[in-house]
């Protein structure tokens, strides 16, 4: 499979949302310890066929904004609250079991590392299989030749035989492939995709990518694509939204947000990103610290201690994330 151009989606801002995000926050909480705000007030809409990107760097909320709505966070040790309206159903107020009954039928995830993800002392056609087995009631027998064709759409050569083969005995691409097959299996409305081309060398990354969008262009399916890598976000996303120290600091369409960046963290983002028609020797232009290197959002600017044009009012004044218009930012000195 080869990436091509390809049209812009079909769907317009004016159609109803599949997964509506309403003032999700995740604080997780350890005895002894201060509790701490993973996500703190995300806000977000997908629509069908629509590709919405969660970006920023390790550390900033995005997986954990993803496990929260999958409902994947561990039972103890963290409080979520807010909402994740898919379809109008709020998926935080389900029971375990009416969420399972979504999972893999309805809403899919596609895992950041795919060695730790596939069960490593079973085949993969049986694991594709399963999916098959428990979402469409289909037996074992039926199951198996579905699971080939899956293979062989998401690009998996000679899938006969790679049915058999356990994870170990696959190359990363072809693993994360094989999620991939696991994840569509069942057509979900809604994908999630957390981190699909980390680790992988750039021409299966741009496989993987073209697989992505023929998925969402040829079955309407939503995408929330979660990645650090800007590259990606410029190729495959409708709409962009920058978290930082779990709060979103700016939204927009993704043209815009590259041509005319706003806010700092953002502006920063792309200024990091190597050129191939820089000259020779030019040195990067990194964010200077780290992730965690921040100041509470209660009352300062968490980004302020990195931030290139710091003002007096970041550091004493929470900006709120200002709606007007198509973008959407949260800062007290915009990029001008």
């Amino acid at each position: 499979m080869t990436a091509t151009a390809s049209p812009p989606p079909t769907t317009t801002r004016g159609d109803a949302p599949l997964l509506s995000v309403r003032d999700l926050r995740v604080t997780f909480t350890r005895r002894g310890e201060k509790p701490f705000k993973a996500v703190d007030g995300v806000s977000f809409d997908v629509r069908p066929g629509q590709t919405v990107g969660l970006v920023g760097e390790s550390g900033c909320g995005k997986s954990v904004t993803s496990l929260a709505i999958m409902g994947l966070l561990p039972k103890r040790g963290n409080v979520v609250e807010g909402e994740a309206s898919f379809e109008g159903v709020n998926l935080l107020a389900l029971d375990e079991k009416a969420k399972r009954e979504r999972r893999g039928r309805d809403i899919a995830m596609i895992f950041q590392d795919p060695l730790s993800s596939l069960n490593p002392v079973v085949p993969v056609g049986l694991q594709v299989t399963e999916v098959l087995e428990r979402h469409r009631s289909m037996s074992r027998k039926a199951a198996t030749p579905v699971a080939r064709d899956l293979l062989k759409k998401v690009g998996i050569p000679d899938p006969d035989r790679r049915l058999k083969d356990y994870p170990h005995q696959m190359s990363g691409g072809m693993r994360q492939r094989a999620l991939i097959a696991m994840a569509v299996a069942c057509a979900p409305r809604l994908l999630i995709a957390d981190e699909p081309t980390t680790a992988l060398d750039v021409t299966i990354q741009a496989q993987i990518l073209a697989l992505l969008k023929e998925l969402v262009q040829d079955t309407g399916t939503a995408l929330v694509m979660i990645t650090h890598d800007l590259g990606v976000v410029a190729g495959l996303c409708d709409e962009v939204n920058v978290l930082y120290a779990g709060r979103i600091v700016e939204r927009g369409e993704r043209h815009e947000l590259f041509a005319d960046p706003r806010h700092p963290y953002t502006n920063g983002l792309l200024a990091s990103i190597p050129r191939l028609d820089a000259p020779r020797g030019e040195k990067l232009t990194p964010i200077p610290g780290s992730v965690a290197d921040n100041l509470p959002w209660d009352n300062a600017c968490a980004f302020a201690p990195r931030c290139s044009q710091p003002v007096d009012a970041c550091v004493h004044t929470t900006p709120v994330l200002d709606e007007t218009g198509r973008r959407s930012l949260r800062c007290h000195n915009p990029v001008r």
